[in-house]
């Protein structure tokens, strides 16, 4: 947030969250302000609140490039993980695509012991938003070894999350973000992160912005994803 001149100095303190703990501890004032890969959801604001979206993220799955799975259709008698406290298997669940699907649940505790599922054969198929996906394939020790498939499982609003029923906090973020949105701060920053080359072993995600997500920097609001519909 940008400074005022009455508050010339604002200590930041940053703390490690996981999916499981996010919430409880914006919740209990732990932590002012998550930012991660959080869906904006009806059930979660009925718990916290989230600022302005700034992402909106598709939901999809993650294989071994080798492994003959294209679609939600080929998950039939595999292994899907997600991470603990995602929204994920839930988007499997309610596709109408899987409506006679029989596969086997497991959760990594978080994005990385997910991914080394799939990576050790644990799981058949990663799901989870696109760019955590594409983000665990980059760091892999062979990427060309994974590829992202299937067509989008949910279409989700990715926001900061924050304290419920407190709209001063709100408004000083959801200002901040919309003058940055403003100055091209955000699209410079997505561009960083999504476009260019990421040390430390500096490959690319390739991810440019969505249509849906520059529509979001175009008009700022915070709907939760059951606004959203997927393809």
């Amino acid at each position: 947030m940008s400074r005022s001149s009455s508050l010339p100095h604002l200590d930041t303190r940053y703390v490690p969250v996981t999916s499981a703990n996010r919430i409880p501890l914006v919740k209990n004032e732990t932590v002012d302000i998550e930012c991660g890969s959080t869906s904006n959801t009806q059930a979660r604001q009925k718990e916290v609140a989230f600022a302005n979206t700034l992402y909106v993220e598709e939901v999809r799955m993650a294989v071994k490039a080798d492994s003959g799975i294209g679609s939600l259709a080929d998950l039939g008698g595999k292994t899907v993980v997600t991470t603990t406290g995602t929204t994920a298997l839930q988007a499997v669940r309610q596709n109408k695509r899987a409506k006679h699907l029989d596969f086997r649940e497991v959760s990594g505790k978080d994005h990385s012991d997910s991914f080394l599922l799939l990576e050790t054969g644990r799981a058949d198929a990663f799901v989870l938003d696109s760019q955590v996906l594409a983000g665990s394939i980059a760091t892999a020790r062979n990427p060309k070894n994974f590829k992202i498939v299937g067509a989008p499982l949910s279409v989700e609003p990715i926001a900061i999350m924050i304290r419920k029923d407190d709209p001063a906090f709100k408004k000083a973020v959801d200002d901040s973000i919309a003058r940055q949105v403003k100055d091209g701060t955000v699209a410079r920053l997505y561009d960083k992160w999504f476009m260019q080359p990421i040390p430390p072993s500096n490959t690319s995600l390739n991810l440019p912005a969505s249509a849906a997500t520059k529509a979001a920097w175009a008009n700022l609001n915070d709907k939760p994803a059951e606004a959203y519909k997927a393809d």
